[in-house]
């Protein structure tokens, strides 16, 4: 008899996007020639940087002659790579990351699903909401969410809610979790915690022995001064956070797959008889059981980004990218509606108008203006009366999206 784990049975039938995707399909067949714009789910459109394809070459060269032939390469990331990621994103900010606490990986969102492997099953989980869809359906399928409850949360996971009530800054947890996952800048409200507010919760974590699973796949979109681009810039966090970080969104890497994740060897969790295991000797052991590494030609690609040149590309990138959020974030706030985000980050968080929902927004705007967004309260229950844009888009797309938006006279239409 094959027995299934069962946990997979309690998710909802379809991830998010692909529920999106399956209602775009459908309207597609009756509406076969409409000008959709998708700014639903959050993929880049700018090409790989320059810098990045010659990157690539050079690994695809390498690979081709037998003399810089690579095979298996380590499964924690090659050298050339790890040393610029201490170099330039943690040094560089006066924070010191040994070279074997760097993991590189094929995309943040493996690992920080993939993080539940080294920790306990009976381990209390808190998470802010909304939130990335991913860190509570990871939970669901290891055992540790407990039973979906009729307000559609799950009994053993604590919500901490972030709205427009609270200046979307969670509370500390009263629950006492074992687990706690932030993610900052956010996604999906495009805000942020500014060093007093990210310092509480090491704080926090500290004091009752949590760990910080610390989602920071956005940083290179911050632009404000108080707001740290890493964990690890708050003393004592070393202690307590896990960071994970992703090139897809910075140098468009969506399709090539690359990211890393950092454990410090300071930290540690405790066995069934209390003793301290380091976290970090955990995860290095289940990637050299589970992952093979990343490939060596990505990895050449994402070394290229630690250049003069690579850098400036991806400044170049981003800026592109945050001038389509400044005219979201504009365009709607002009059209009456009330919206976050767009400053640190590439994502607008925008309240419905009115008593509506946000599956019904969504609904109202694919049909009656051609936009796709994502419906708020697929990211938690606390994002009901709430949507996402992406500024991902081509500038002309955002320009054309927010123009239909304001001849849509969306508040007159919900009166």
């Amino acid at each position: 008899m094959i027995r299934i784990n069962e946990n997979f049975t309690k998710l909802s039938s379809a991830y998010l996007f692909s529920e999106i995707a399956r209602k775009i399909d459908a309207y597609r067949k009756v509406h076969p020639d409409a000008p959709i714009i998708k700014m639903g789910i959050g993929d880049v459109t700018r090409p790989i940087c320059a810098a990045a394809i010659e990157g690539l070459r050079k690994g695809v060269a390498d690979e081709a002659d037998e003399k810089t032939f690579h095979g298996y390469g380590p499964e924690q990331g090659y050298s050339f790579l790890t040393e610029r990621i201490s170099r330039y994103d943690y040094a560089a900010r006066g924070i010191e990351i040994a070279l074997d606490e760097i993991f590189v990986s094929d995309g943040a969102k493996s690992d920080t699903g993939n993080i539940g492997d080294i920790l306990s099953t009976s381990n209390k989980v808190a998470l802010t909401d909304p939130v990335y869809p991913v860190y509570i359906d990871t939970n669901v399928m290891a055992g540790r969410a407990g039973e979906r409850m009729p307000d559609g949360k799950w009994s053993n996971i604590e919500y901490l809610p972030c709205t427009a009530d609270n200046d979307f800054i969670p509370a500390l947890p009263t629950g006492k979790p074992d687990m706690i996952y932030l993610c900052y800048p956010n996604n999906p409200t495009g805000t942020t915690l500014k060093r007093d507010q990210l310092a509480e919760w090491v704080d926090y974590a500290r004091a009752n022995g949590a760990l910080i699973l610390f989602d920071s796949a956005y940083e290179a979109y911050i632009s404000e001064d108080d707001v740290p681009h890493s964990i690890y810039e708050i003393p004592g966090a070393k202690e307590v956070a896990i960071e994970f970080r992703s090139f897809s969104k910075t140098a468009g890497f969506t399709g090539l797959r690359c990211g890393y994740t950092v454990i410090p060897k300071e930290l540690k969790g405790v066995d069934g008889q209390g003793n301290a295991v380091s976290l970090n000797a955990l995860w290095n052991r289940r990637q050299c059981t589970k992952f093979n590494g990343a490939s060596y030609i990505v990895q050449r690609a994402a070394q290229a980004l630690y250049t003069p040149e690579g850098q400036r590309q991806v400044a170049e990138t981003i800026a592109y990218y945050m001038r389509n959020a400044k005219i979201l974030r504009e365009g709607l706030a002009e059209a009456g509606l009330e919206v976050f985000g767009g400053i640190n980050a590439p994502y607008i968080w925008v309240k419905t108008p009115g008593a509506m929902t946000s599956w019904q927004f969504f609904d109202k705007l694919l049909h009656e203006c051609n936009v796709v967004g994502t419906p708020g309260v697929g990211f938690g229950p606390s994002g009901e009366g709430y949507f996402r844009l992406t500024a991902f888009g081509r500038y002309d797309d955002t320009c054309e999206a927010v123009d239909r938006l304001k001849r849509l006279n969306l508040l007159a239409s919900t009166k």
